[in-house]
């Protein structure tokens, strides 16, 4: 799988922003997103059972991050909203191809993307 992340950027806080994730290739059974902020490690934020699109959040971040993903263009989204300094990190989107392993552990995805930078100004 070939993924392209991409839809990061500076944003003041309380504002918004969405994440795209383009995916190519080989079938796969969730794509998730994680975050990694500089010094710290890599963060679950949400994922998505792409053929039945149930999703899943890290509890912290429930209520402003939704994921969604468009079928036909074999695309996940992430749409952040009210952002805060303390979301700023690197955001990558990650597939995994087999259904075992739990959704958060990032060691379970086999495919990654580049990750794309949110800064959130205050």
């Amino acid at each position: 799988v070939q993924l392209q992340a991409f839809g990061g950027g500076l944003v003041q806080a309380g504002g918004p922003l969405r994440l795209s994730c383009a995916a190519s290739g080989r079938t796969f059974t969730h794509m998730a997103w994680f975050r990694q902020a500089p010094g710290e490690e890599r963060d679950f934020v949400s994922a998505i059972r792409w053929t039945i699109g149930s999703t899943y959040y890290a509890d912290s971040l429930r209520g402003r991050f939704t994921a969604s993903r468009d079928n036909a263009k074999n695309t996940g989204y992430l749409q952040m909203n009210s952002l805060k300094p303390g979301d700023t990190a690197v955001y990558y989107c990650a597939t995994k191809t087999y259904s075992s392993g739990t959704f958060y552990d990032p060691s379970n995805y086999n495919y990654w993307g580049q990750g794309t930078l949110v800064t959130v100004s205050s």
